[in-house]
């Protein structure tokens, strides 16, 4: 029986090992890529669970035991499907931190909304590939003036992409879920509001502002500017 330290080693290899160019030998029907991407169309029409071997080697009609030559098992199938879902970043713009993080969060709430099953993926242990990799080094960058150390910095980085996910989850069943919500309560909350009033007076207020469902740039701005108050406590400390 695989070790779980085999299984690591095995998703290290098919993420980060250079396929051999020019070997000699019979061509390999199939590739890794090719795999993936059947995977990740099983997962975009049916959700996460409906990927498993014998569905991939019946999308790309072949056997089951026809693929293990190239993807070991599922969980390395998984670091894969991950690391492909997410890409590389885009380009980070030319600014301040702040516009640049902001840019760096939303960039990959688009990826991962894209692909939501990819949240369940990013949030279990896994062994990061080059795309995710690529996310910390421009995210990092985006840090490297900052009087932040090393952990700080991937703890933001954390927070921003947890804030993220969390919002691609909410919107998994639709892309407006506060107003989704206040429609469903409201009937609730008007018979009862007695009992809950700031709760039916929050919701009420919510449903008059015309963009309420900002959620994702409102908890940006917010994680930011935690971190500002914390470099201006820093910098004012260090100029007493």
């Amino acid at each position: 029986m695989a070790s779980a330290e085999d299984g690591v080693a095995a998703s290290v290899h098919l993420l980060w090992h250079e396929p051999a160019v020019g070997r000699r030998g019979p061509r390999p029907k199939f590739t890794v890529e090719a795999i993936v991407a059947a995977a990740t169309a099983i997962a975009d029409a049916d959700g996460l669970d409906a990927v498993t071997m014998q569905r991939v080697a019946e999308r790309l009609g072949t056997a089951k035991m026809a693929l293990y030559r190239y993807v070991p098992g599922r969980a390395e199938l998984d670091a894969v499907l991950l690391d492909r879902a997410l890409g590389g970043p885009p380009a980070s713009p030319d600014t301040d931190w702040r516009t640049a993080l902001t840019a760096w969060t939303l960039a990959l709430h688009e990826r991962a909304l894209a692909h939501p099953w990819s949240v369940t993926l990013a949030q279990r242990p896994h062994v990061p590939g080059p795309g995710e990799l690529a996310w910390y080094e421009r995210g990092l960058e985006a840090m490297s003036e900052l009087p932040l150390g090393g952990g700080e910095q991937l703890d933001l980085l954390a927070l921003l992409a947890g804030h993220a996910q969390s919002m691609v989850r909410q919107q998994a069943d639709g892309p407006h879920p506060e107003q989704d919500l206040a429609a469903q309560l409201g009937p609730v909350l008007a018979a009862r509001s007695a009992e809950y009033p700031r709760t039916a007076a929050a919701f009420a207020d919510a449903a008059r502002e015309s963009d309420r469902d900002a959620a994702l740039r409102f908890g940006i701005d917010r994680l930011l500017a935690g971190v500002a108050a914390l470099i201006a406590e820093r910098t004012d400390s260090d100029l007493a």
